[in-house]
């Protein structure tokens, strides 16, 4: 009989330690929920991260994972993914990671429509450097690096991804963390660039999206009878006033996958080709780089 896939079988044996109250602990809980729900081996996933407190999560994970350069964990993943797209490769990062400095990273692996999931921790400051404006903080908000208030005009993480050819774009709460793990199981499930943009409370630095100012506005799409295969009508549900936050999926639709197409892919996972060499030549390979 097959094994029942349980969630501790996706827990590590190093124990979180982020801010007590940190939206993280939410995002962590809802991707093993959701590993575990879709049966997934942990053999078989990898988890890649960047720089910041969200990109400690692969080391809480019980998989394999990648903690790689800041801004770069998307290109990282795009990489192992290509090499072998046999694994389940989901990302992990924060607003400042993701849409900061690895925006170029994010936005191209979107065009390409790359097979992986990615889930940005979206907390609205940046809380590993002690709290300074990040991409997504409110125009007006008062950080360590903006104490008048930020000037800047916020990214819209959804908006951007309706535009640069995401094929599955959600976003969820750390707060409704069991509607955050259906949201990332369909995210992981689709087959194509997945971005999951996940309200992430900052309980430390951001004293403005707290979990009571989220609760007060967010509401989910799917409730409202949104349909997912209209681009049009997402890019109208993501501008809602201030006072509505929608979550859940806004955009889904099936396209061919990068790895479709690349004639380099016809014989199957790069990782698993035949090299071409007898065991004389690859010795003599392995030599040569000594």
């Amino acid at each position: 009989m097959p094994e029942i896939l349980e969630i501790p079988k996706f827990k590590s044996r190093i124990a979180p330690d982020w801010c007590p109250g940190c939206g993280d602990f939410g995002v962590l809980s809802s991707l093993q929920k959701a590993c575990a729900a879709l049966g997934l081996d942990p053999k078989d996933v990898l988890v890649v991260s960047g720089i910041g407190c969200s990109s400690n999560l692969p080391g809480f994970f019980g998989s394999y994972g990648m903690h790689t350069l800041h801004g770069r964990a998307v290109a990282v993943a795009e990489g192992a993914r290509l090499a072998n797209p046999d694994l389940t490769v989901v990302v992990t990062g924060g607003d400042g990671d993701g849409y900061g400095i690895g925006l170029g990273h994010c936005i191209h692996a979107m065009r390409r429509n790359i097979n992986l999931t990615y889930i940005v921790m979206n907390n609205q400051i940046y809380g590993l450097t002690t709290g300074q404006c990040s991409p997504t903080t409110i125009f007006g908000t008062q950080t360590k690096s903006t104490p008048d208030g930020s000037i800047e005009t916020p990214i819209n993480p959804i908006e951007l991804a309706l535009v640069s050819g995401a094929t599955f774009i959600a976003r969820g709460f750390s707060g409704a963390a069991d509607r955050l793990a259906e949201v990332m199981a369909e995210a992981i499930q689709h087959k194509g660039f997945s971005l999951v943009d996940v309200f992430s409370p900052c309980v430390t630095y951001n004293k403005v999206n707290t979990y009571p100012w989220f609760r007060e506005r967010v509401y989910d799409l799917q409730a409202e009878n949104h349909k997912t295969s209209d681009w049009e009508g997402a890019l109208k549900a993501v501008r809602q006033p201030d006072n509505r936050v929608p979550i859940g999926v806004f955009y889904k639709v099936q396209q061919p996958t990068y790895e479709e197409l690349d004639p380099a892919f016809k014989f199957g996972p790069p990782a698993k080709q035949k090299t071409g060499l007898n065991a004389e030549d690859a010795k003599a390979l392995v030599e040569s780089f000594k």
